[in-house]
């Protein structure tokens, strides 16, 4: 796997779970997201604190 820069990980945030850039927003929010079909415009658009790069990084991250 390669270097994660933008997954991290606080027991503090999220109870640990592994989180966009330490934001309140967990890789598993939005694999779901993107496996109910939504596109990653979309994510964006309803996220717009989030950046193309944490939402690829994110699927990376749960494949």
């Amino acid at each position: 796997m390669h270097n994660l820069t933008r997954i991290t990980f606080n027991s503090e945030v999220m109870g640990g779970k592994p989180c966009i850039r330490g934001m309140r927003v967990t890789v598993g929010a939005i694999v779901g997201l993107v496996a109910s079909g939504k596109t990653v415009d979309e994510v964006l658009a309803n996220y717009p604190y989030l950046e193309r790069e944490d939402i690829l990084e994110a699927l990376s991250y749960a494949a």
